[in-house]
């Protein structure tokens, strides 16, 4: 039996090359898988995942890497995903969990948990950096897959705005550190209000110069942690990682129905054809 050909992927094809061929060779659901805030040290840890519609349907225009864009341009990309999208899942990991759990820990289950969240089961996932075992789909890690990969730079733009969003939100609680402005990222004015106020709740203890600034750098970061939130802290839906593992995360999903285009007997993958 033959193989099939090996597929080359141009550069001049642009950010829906890669998704186009994974579809000519079968893969009609390709979800892209990414994240936002892991530099951040504050805040929560946001991932999503997204599938865009074959063709036209799912061409948005100037979509690319979310810290390319405007946040204007985010909002209106960030919109035209969630209208066009045949699935999407955005999951928020608190800082809590951050610490607890470690944030390589965390912003893998997350981005399992985003994939399985779709309510359209994906044939392949294209995910930003590194890979995501566990997920029972194949898929390729690509390096600046948000720069590369349509499904990817939606995740990425949907991680993104959800968390700026959530960062302005806490702003209002917390109007000492500029929320609204570094969004949790270390900056001046942020390292400044660290050491004039000391870090709140939704700072992450784990991180360096947050345990620095706490006064109890070199406790576990479970010890470091405030024994409470501050009153009033908005609740999010809890959802179990897994049963073997613990842990809470929120997420929303959504969908749209499209009619899948018809594919033919030579385009399939080995193994059966659609």
């Amino acid at each position: 039996m033959l193989s099939p050909s090996r597929t080359v992927i141009r550069r001049e094809g642009g950010i829906y090359a890669l998704e186009r061929a994974l579809q000519r060779r079968g893969f009609r659901n390709v979800a892209g898988a990414d994240e936002a805030g892991r530099g951040a040290c504050a805040g929560p840890l946001v991932a999503a995942a997204a599938i865009l519609p074959e063709g036209k349907r799912g061409e948005i225009d100037g979509i690319t890497d979310s810290k390319l864009l405007t946040p204007a341009a985010r909002e209106r990309i960030y919109a035209e995903v969630v209208e066009r999208a045949l699935a999407y899942a955005v999951i928020v990991v608190p800082p809590q969990e951050v610490d607890a759990r470690g944030l390589h820990v965390c912003n893998l289950a997350a981005m399992r948990r985003a994939l399985a969240s779709l309510t359209v089961a994906p044939d392949y996932v294209l995910t930003d950096g590194f890979g995501v075992d566990g997920i029972g789909t194949p898929g390729l890690a690509v390096w600046k897959g948000d720069q590369v990969a349509a499904c990817v730079a939606a995740a990425s733009v949907l991680a993104k705005v959800t968390r700026d969003r959530i960062m302005v939100d806490l702003h209002d609680r917390f109007p000492d550190y500029g929320f609204d402005e570094h969004k949790g990222y270390i900056t001046g004015v942020h390292t400044d209000a660290l050491r004039k106020h000391g870090p709140c709740p939704e700072h992450r203890f784990s991180y360096v110069n947050v345990a620095a600034a706490s006064g109890r750098g070199h406790a576990p970061p479970r010890a470091r942690r405030p024994r409470s939130a501050a009153p009033g802290a908005p609740e999010v839906e809890a959802l179990a990682l897994w049963p073997d593992e613990g842990g809470t995360v929120g997420v929303a999903t959504g969908q749209r129905a499209w009619p899948p285009p018809p594919v033919g007997e030579d385009e399939a993958m080995e193994g059966g054809t659609r």
